[in-house]
């Protein structure tokens, strides 16, 4: 090692290339380690974790087609949880926000409303206080447990909390308990009150609003609870046909649950960061060779002298570990400042990502990887070296071209990193494609100067369905009166958000099948000016008005996708329909709108959807969807202040352009996109520095051959062609590797792309052209190089 650290002080040059390449490799693959650590290995922070499961329902797939879980209603999670003994516990939440007030700024906070049972199934205990008690889940009782980060500041992290009380919903809760971080669930929640339920609501069966978690019994396995599971809801279906036929269970471990749509995309990466790191051991491992060949005769009297092959072998591997423990630690600051960006990025866009930190486990990996790394890049000149002939060695002395067999060796580098790069930057290609079209994606709507912002009004002060018509019709009335407000409305649940109500339906004078085989569609409630503040066209018929009055003839509105399905060839307007939740109020369609993106800009389908009027359906929580003439955000205080003037106790939640959440719905697609783009591009860069160290090496072995040739007459033009080939050569072999490669992941992408397929030719030869572009660019200096060698000198090498 004292010896090894001697070389590489007198080599700085060669030892600060090859450490900072091992530092992009190293880092780059520490820090996507660290989220997929975080996000998939590491379990969940509750005690004994594996046994916590989420049991939502398997929905009929004639009525919803590709969807694989639902939401549970309240009688089915009463019966799973009286007839099941495979788990432990059971307990159901619901996600909502809660107006807070009283202490401080009204805020709208996250919250769940959670069963007693829930915080016994995840095994949480308090940091201050209790959680819920057995019966707190009864009405008549108004509790609240708060998080950590809620207590600290709106309370100021003072004990005394506990015990006093806050006014939620307008009505006054007592604090019972502080969550410490990062044990909190759902993860976005701040505050946790009892789910109470009416005996009315305990009978429902056909409304699905709920999740459900369950903590299996020790012994108890997923499949001998999943089998338990679909024999009770076969029961179920037998006993309640009318709501539960074709309904079924699933038991899937809460990990697998909260990161099964981020998990292709860390895979992906993981792989990708993964051959950045072979293209620089191949890197690394061409440097180590050209070095060490340059000390063919040290080794040779080393060899003479007694040294066998195994204490060389034992040199060289120490000097390269050397090298790549330097760039491990310098990989670990590449890999912090990583770290903060991807935490930045992400925010709370992914399950767990407050978790994404370089820990133990993380620099374990990274010391291993430092570890292989060396092995891969210095075993291959060791085991080199070990194969020539020390005698041959000492007679050639220092002759240039001595070393013949070593080309080879380093072409095959060549080609493995131009394969490796071709196959990270085709991906990159796809989902740089596939972001593209989804950006050119027509939401059905126009998001420019449009502000949004979530007003939920606490239901003890707006009991009555009037009171909540007033409350927003005095918004609005406020909000249009400012100046540069070009429209304003609100909605329930804004597009692009997903979630949302999906409910059956009836059509007037056809024969109604069973509940649980009636057609669902998605149902969102807006008052009149919300579909014109979104610019949503109308295609036939009218929109809302203030006439559509509680009194009113029932109407609504149904998208084109409604109207084709349901009355294809035929004018859907002056049809109508029955909710079949609110069962004996025939609806009369009014007018038939464009499609809308509710879910995603990724939807493939238009949603059939159909939307009520608020002031026929009054709920308490509704988005304000306000266009403006101006930059929207200038009127976010002003939009706010019109909403406080109606009610001083109310707050804004979430106030941002409909551009901003329209980019927040790309979050997890941008994301993957610039990882694997920045990967490419790394791949490229090291791609095209080890063809030109590689041909670099060549030319300055080859002087002596190149200045023969020129003084036997061979043109300049003839040396430029001679040295391109010799690396043309290699990148195109690797070319024709990786488009192979290429294929393979283009079907593993398939998930995560959109409107793009996974072999789309056009990516394969932008890519490819690219890359051939680059590894020309980078034969060019060497060969410019051997254009200026002197044939005179070069016949005077010895």
């Amino acid at each position: 090692i004292r010896y090894g650290l001697r070389v590489l002080a007198n080599n700085p040059g060669f030892a600060a290339v090859a450490i900072a390449v091992l530092a992009l490799g190293i880092g780059a693959n520490t820090a996507i380690f660290s989220v997929v650590n975080a996000v998939l290995l590491k379990p969940l922070p509750f005690p004994d974790s594996r046994r916590i499961v989420s049991v939502p329902h398997v929905p009929p797939q004639e009525i919803f087609p590709g969807r694989k879980t639902f939401s549970v209603s309240p009688a089915n999670y009463l019966d799973w949880k009286s007839q099941n003994d495979v788990f432990e516990r059971m307990a159901v939440y619901g996600t909502s926000y809660v107006p807070m007030t009283g202490s401080g700024q009204p805020e709208d906070l996250p919250g769940a409303f959670v069963s007693a049972d829930f915080f016994a199934v995840l095994g949480v205990r308090p940091l201050l206080g209790r959680t819920f008690v057995p019966g707190e889940d009864e009405p008549g009782h108004r509790v609240v447990v708060l998080s950590e980060e809620l207590w600290k500041s709106r309370f100021g992290g003072s004990a005394s909390a506990v015990g006093s009380t806050t006014i939620l919903n307008g009505e006054s809760y007592s604090i019972v308990g502080v969550l410490p971080a990062g044990l909190a669930f759902p993860e976005e929640a701040r505050l946790w009150v009892p789910l109470v339920w009416t005996p009315e609501e305990r009978a429902i069966r056909g409304i699905h609003d709920y999740l459900v978690l369950a903590r299996l019994k020790r012994g108890v396995d997923v499949a001998r609870a999943q089998s338990q599971m679909n024999a009770i809801s076969a029961r179920l279906a037998a006993q309640y046909a009318t709501d539960d036929k074709g309904w079924g269970a699933a038991v899937i471990p809460l990990h697998d649950d909260l990161v099964g749509d981020v998990r292709p995309a860390l895979l992906v990466l993981l792989g990708a960061v993964g051959f950045v790191l072979l293209i620089a051991c191949a890197n690394v491992a061409n440097l180590v060779l050209a070095k060490t060949v340059g000390r063919r005769r040290e080794i040779a009297v080393r060899v003479a002298l007694g040294a066998s092959r195994g204490r060389i072998v034992r040199q060289l591997f120490a000097e390269t570990i050397l090298l790549c423990l330097a760039g491990g630690a310098l990989g670990l600051l590449v890999a912090g400042l990583g770290v903060r960006l991807i935490v930045g990025f992400l925010s709370d866009r992914m399950p767990l990502a407050a978790g994404i930190r370089v820990d133990g486990p993380v620099l374990a990996f990274t010391l291993g990887v430092c570890l292989l790394t060396g092995a891969l890049a210095g075993l291959l000149p060791g085991w080199r070296m070990t194969r020539a002939n020390p005698n041959d060695a000492l007679k050639q002395g220092g002759r240039s071209d001595s070393d013949a067999g070593s080309p080879a060796v380093r072409n095959a580098l060549v080609v493995a990193e131009v394969a490796l790069a071709l196959v990270l930057m085709v991906g990159a290609g796809l989902l740089v494609r596939s972001l593209a079209k989804l950006r050119g994606v027509d939401p059905g709507f126009d998001p420019k100067n449009v502000l949004i912002g979530l007003v939920s009004i606490p239901e003890s002060r707006y009991a009555t369905p009037a009171a909540r018509t007033a409350f927003y019709d005095r918004v609005l009335e406020r909000v249009r009166a400012l100046p540069g407000v070009a429209a304003a409305g609100a909605m329930n649940t804004v597009p692009l958000s997903g979630g949302g109500s999906t409910q059956p339906i009836a059509i007037e004078g056809r024969a109604a099948p069973a509940l649980s085989e009636q057609p669902e569609v998605a149902v969102r409630v807006l008052t009149p000016g919300a579909l014109t503040a979104l610019r949503v066209a109308l295609r036939r018929g009218r929109d809302f008005t203030a006439a559509d009055s509680e009194k009113a003839q029932p109407a609504v509105l149904v998208s084109e996708a409604m109207a084709k399905r349901f009355w294809p060839g035929e004018d859907a307007v002056g049809k109508r329909l029955t909710l079949s939740f609110y069962p004996g109020v025939l609806r009369q369609v009014v007018g038939v709108v464009a499609d809308v993106k509710l879910r995603g800009l990724a939807e493939t389908q238009p949603i059939a959807a159909i939307y009520l009027p608020h002031t026929q359906m009054p709920v308490s929580s509704m988005s304000l969807i306000v266009r403006t003439a101006v930059e929207p955000r200038s009127l976010a205080a002003s939009v706010a202040a019109a909403v406080q003037a109606v009610d001083p106790d109310q707050p804004v939640t979430g106030m941002k352009t409909m551009q901003e959440h329209l980019g927040e719905s790309l979050t997890h697609a941008r994301f993957t996109m610039l990882l694997l783009a920045v990967f490419a591009a790394l791949a490229l860069v090291l791609s095209a520095v080890g063809i030109f160290s590689v041909l670099s090496y060549g030319v300055r072995r080859r002087t002596r051959e190149i200045g023969i040739r020129m003084a036997l007459g061979a043109q300049r033009a003839d040396v430029v062609r001679m040295v391109v080939l010799q690396g043309m050569r290699p990148t195109l072999i690797g070319l024709a590797i990786g488009l192979a490669g290429s294929l393979a992941l283009g079907r593993a992408l398939s998930s995560l792309v959109y409107g793009v397929r996974p072999a789309d030719p056009l990516t394969f030869a932008a890519v490819s052209s690219i890359l051939a572009v680059v590894a020309l660019a980078a034969c060019a200096i060497p060969a410019r190089r051997a254009t200026r060698v002197a044939p005179t000198e070069a016949l005077q090498e010895s």
